[in-house]
């Protein structure tokens, strides 16, 4: 079992990126499992199509360590298990503790070992890293981060930020960085902007992601570009990118 976290600004796209990365890995036969660690608990509403489904955090208020581990998780398109960690009520309590909190929860009730999936996305808000935001690279979760920007500077500045905070976790057996990941937003430069700082960071840029309205129409139906649309280009580019980051997760 290889354990991903991809992190990433709000608005970079980066949802839409690992929901179409599981679909594309379903496609080929592989079980896969994505954990949304975001408040808004909508990472994976593109792969089981029920709108929203019960958070992890929603389900211990309710019945406290009474839970079955299948009320925690949906199973969407191709076997794809998903699960939302969700977040605090309204001005109440902490969202970093609200992940730490879920992730324990999946634990206790043994989600890895009852669906043995091949790959786990843990799909992570992380403008700034910090408490319970870090808790997918922490050892035992995932083994490799990636990181999804553009080459706007809020982006870049927060890229950075996040590959600081795996550097500074590095001696403690924590995740390792496996790349960045370009959505365009086709700004000046967009390119030479992102490859400095792979270079800056002492990384790659494993694949790279067109603006493509597609996007959007997928959006709309519901779906992932891989499911709503399988044949086109941008179908094409969400594949390369995820036997990409498959692979580079695979190496020491």
């Amino acid at each position: 079992m290889i354990k991903i976290a991809v992190y990433g600004k709000g608005g970079i796209g980066k949802s839409t990126t690992v929901s179409n990365m599981s679909a594309a890995l379903a496609d080929q036969g592989l079980k896969v499992m994505q954990i949304g660690c975001d408040p808004k608990a909508d990472s994976t509403v593109s792969l089981h199509g029920r709108g929203t489904i019960p958070t992890v955090l929603d389900l211990i208020r309710k019945k406290k360590h009474d839970i079955l581990l299948e009320e925690m998780t949906a199973v969407g398109y191709h076997g794809v298990v998903c699960v939302e960690a969700g977040g605090p009520l309204p001005g109440m309590g902490c969202a970093g503790r609200g992940i730490i909190a879920a992730l324990e929860m999946l634990g206790v009730k043994g989600a890895y070992d009852v669906y043995r999936p091949d790959i786990v996305f843990y799909d992570v808000l992380g403008d700034v890293v910090c408490g319970g935001f870090s808790m997918p690279m922490r050892s035992g979760y995932a083994d490799k981060v990636f990181i999804v920007t553009s080459g706007e500077n809020m982006a870049l500045h927060a890229a950075a930020n996040i590959a600081v905070a795996v550097e500074n976790f590095k001696n403690r057996g924590y995740a390792q960085l496996g790349g960045l990941i370009l959505n365009r937003r086709n700004v000046r430069q967009e390119d030479e902007k992102v490859q400095e700082l792979a270079q800056d960071i002492h990384t790659s840029v494993v694949g790279v992601l067109s603006r493509s309205a597609i996007v959007t129409d997928a959006e709309e139906t519901g779906k992932t570009v891989i499911e709503a649309f399988p044949d086109s280009v941008m179908a094409g580019e969400y594949r390369r990118l995820a036997n990409a980051v498959y692979e580079a997760a695979q190496k020491g």
